[in-house]
């Protein structure tokens, strides 16, 4: 026996429980604010654009490479010239911990010649790290909508900050106190006699270390806007962050469990609550905040 629909009944979509929250589900899955054409006409523009095949995103990705490269070469030339000055200011911290009349020393013909470069490397890096964040931006712009794209220079400006700030905190403060930590094991017994390889690659360690680990405002305050992460979300999970920003700082730095820990986790810890006022300020609220405060 066949079965007829009774009357009135227009379409097999109207047997759907809940059709508003099949059609909102695909909407948020293909990041459209509506089905209706009611999206603004930069976001519109932007489909065809941020249609890309596999094979260019891999073009992309290489042309971005390329200019880093080029940008980090250029810097690496401009930090050359002036690489005794850049070599008198990282070796000062390490000389200043070393008790008096003992110098870092080094056994390979080369391990000299190397750290020099090495040092303008780094410094070239530093230098060009604007360029470089905004190839970055460059790489994943395409996939995002016109309003989003606004956030370039923001983007490369704070994540440059960010990253300079938390080298400088490095060089200024915590290295030197895990160095000291490390140097007040000599005794009758022991002589600390450094070799400037293994010195100069925890000094780079901490550096890098800082520098990246201080990049979470930039990252809270991206996600913020693209309405991800929010204030009160991050507010509520303030225990769990502690509790990562303790185990993050346990692993990067070179003791584990002495002076750098802590220095690490106490300015991360006043990071994150600055990023929470970051994302108060700039982000999106979400849909169900906003009922609630309407409530």
């Amino acid at each position: 026996m066949a079965l007829v629909p009774f009357p009135g009944s227009s379409s097999p979509h109207d047997l759907d429980p809940d059709p508003d929250f099949r059609t909102q589900t695909n909407r948020i899955l293909r990041r459209d604010p509506g089905a209706d054409g009611d999206r603004d006409e930069d976001e519109q523009e932007d489909d065809g654009e941020a249609k890309m095949s596999f094979l260019e995103h891999l073009d992309e990705l290489r042309k971005r490479i390329i200019y880093a490269a080029i940008s980090i070469f250029v810097g690496f030339l401009i930090a050359f010239i002036f690489i005794q000055q850049l070599f008198d200011f990282v070796m000062r911290p390490l000389q200043a911990g070393l008790p008096a009349n003992q110098h870092l020393i080094y056994t390979e013909p080369t391990e000299a010649f190397v750290l020099y470069l090495t040092i303008a490397g780094i410094a070239g890096a530093v230098i060009a790290l604007p360029l470089v964040m905004t190839q970055v931006w460059l790489f994943i712009a395409p996939g995002l909508y016109a309003h989003e794209k606004k956030m370039a220079i923001p983007f490369v400006v704070l994540s440059s900050i960010c990253f300079i700030g938390g080298a400088a905190f490095s060089h200024y403060v915590v290295f030197p106190l895990t160095w000291k930590f490390f140097v007040s094991f000599t005794s009758d017994y022991l002589t600390f006699m450094p070799r400037i390889e293994p010195a100069f690659a925890l000094y780079i360690k901490m550096i890098l270390a800082f520098g990246l680990v201080f990049q979470m405002p930039t990252i809270v305050l991206f996600l913020a806007r693209m309405g991800v992460i929010t204030a009160g979300f991050m507010w509520r999970h303030t225990k769990y962050a502690l509790l990562i920003i303790v185990i993050v700082s346990a692993i990067v730095t070179p003791d584990g469990g002495g002076v750098s820990l802590v220095a690490m986790s106490v300015p991360l810890f006043f990071l994150y609550l600055f990023s929470i006022a970051l994302a108060w300020i700039f982000g999106k609220k979400r849909e169900k905040e906003l009922v609630e405060e309407e409530t």
